[in-house]
């Protein structure tokens, strides 16, 4: 399916990249390769934000963290992928793979505290996406998205060796590749999941169906009033595959996208905003749908998880192999990302802040997506604040 690009773009690839990159190998997966081209000003890279966007913004992301010297809080897990913090400062860690919940804490011991009996692992599919309850001293919940052997489906929790799910979504069509699966609760109190279009392109432009959306609901599962689309969870569509999800301390809601083959996205979200796929892919200066922020070409990206810390949005990378640091202003206005950690730790697949304001990262070599693992991984990393602040 031809995608249309914005001409900006197909100049850079014609001109600026040659025959080499056009025959990067590509993958119809989660993780595909593409030109070498990124968003930013930076040596031998180009500019490729839309029109219009400010230019005042600084030209490299103060990261604020010490990213040379990580403490390795967990080693020897099997492809972490939800990562969630409770009211302790202690963190849940969904294994994908294993369809399990370990609870981490520096110089501790993993300890396994659930296992989801349902789940149906393969491919990119399993236990994916965790999240705490904002009121878990009370309510004691933990909710999850994963997949089963018919679908994906959100759930909540309490936990226990064996836990007893209360399904909250269910019947969402999944495959063995592009389910989404990131979950995380929004400043409103509202529970928002990425979605991903599991192979059916055409299903992201359809309001009928929940894949290729990100979905917002209640605690309970129900649907919120002001969704913008009564009775229907769909709060943003045309997306293709989605797996980040952070806010902003104004509470602007961003999204890390995998695009197909050409370009993977930063969005930023509005209810009710079509996202174009599969109709565009990247930059279209298309009227009918909203552009994205900042775009990589997937060989520099494929980015999965997202937080947000002082005003940088970090993303993590998985065949990129790096941490995406990318300033944005008080006025949203995105400035230019830049890339920290290239190929030290491998494929990156989570990024969230703990608690006492420390930066959480997992690896994800324990796939075979062409990293070899090292000894002790997946590991998760802990980097310290350069400044430390009190505990959020």
């Amino acid at each position: 399916m031809r995608r249309r690009i914005v001409a900006a773009a197909a100049a850079v690839l014609a001109i600026g990249l040659g025959a080499t990159d056009a025959r990067a190998d590509r993958q119809p997966t989660g993780d595909p390769a593409g030109p070498l081209v990124a968003t930013a000003p930076q040596p031998d890279l180009v500019d490729l934000r839309p029109a219009g966007f400010e230019r005042h913004v600084d030209r490299r992301a103060a990261a604020g963290y010490d990213l040379a010297n990580p403490r390795v809080v967990a080693s020897g897990l099997a492809v972490p992928w939800g990562l969630a913090f409770l009211p302790d400062g202690s963190a849940l860690v969904a294994q994908r793979d294993l369809g399990t919940v370990l609870r981490v804490r520096p110089g501790r011991p993993a300890q396994q505290v659930a296992r989801v009996a349902d789940v149906v692992a393969g491919g990119e599919a399993g236990l994916l996406g965790l999240a705490v309850s904002p009121a878990y001293r009370w309510d004691r919940w933990v909710y999850a998205a994963y997949t089963t052997a018919a679908d994906i489906r959100v759930v909540r929790f309490r936990l226990a060796a064996t836990p007893v799910p209360q399904v909250l979504v269910s019947g969402i069509p999944r495959a063995t590749f592009h389910d989404g699966g990131r979950i995380a609760f929004g400043p409103d109190g509202m529970l928002y999941a990425g979605v991903g279009d599991a192979g059916v392109p055409s299903r992201a432009q359809d309001l009928t169906s929940r894949n290729g959306k990100i979905l917002r609901i209640r605690p309970d599962g129900g649907v919120p009033a002001d969704n913008p689309f009564p009775g229907s969870p769909v709060y943003s569509y045309g997306h293709r595959n989605v797996q980040g999800l952070a806010w902003d301390r104004h509470g602007r809601l961003f999204a890390t996208e995998f695009g197909q083959s050409t370009w993977d996205e930063v969005n930023r979200i509005v209810p009710g905003g079509n996202y174009g796929w599969p109709v565009v892919e990247g930059v279209a200066g298309d009227p009918r749908f909203r552009d994205p922020v900042v775009v990589w070409p997937p060989a520099q990206a494929s980015p999965s998880g997202a937080a947000f810390a002082r005003g940088t949005l970090y993303v993590a990378a998985l065949r990129g192999t790096r941490l995406w640091t990318v300033p944005v202003d008080a006025a949203g206005e995105v400035g230019v990302p830049v890339a920290e950690l290239v190929g030290t730790y491998g494929r990156l697949r989570t990024v969230a802040v703990a608690p006492d304001g420390a930066l959480w990262v997992t690896t994800s070599n324990r796939e075979p997506r062409g990293v070899p693992p090292a000894a002790d991984d997946d590991r998760i990393l802990r980097f310290p604040r350069t400044h430390p602040q009190p505990p959020v």
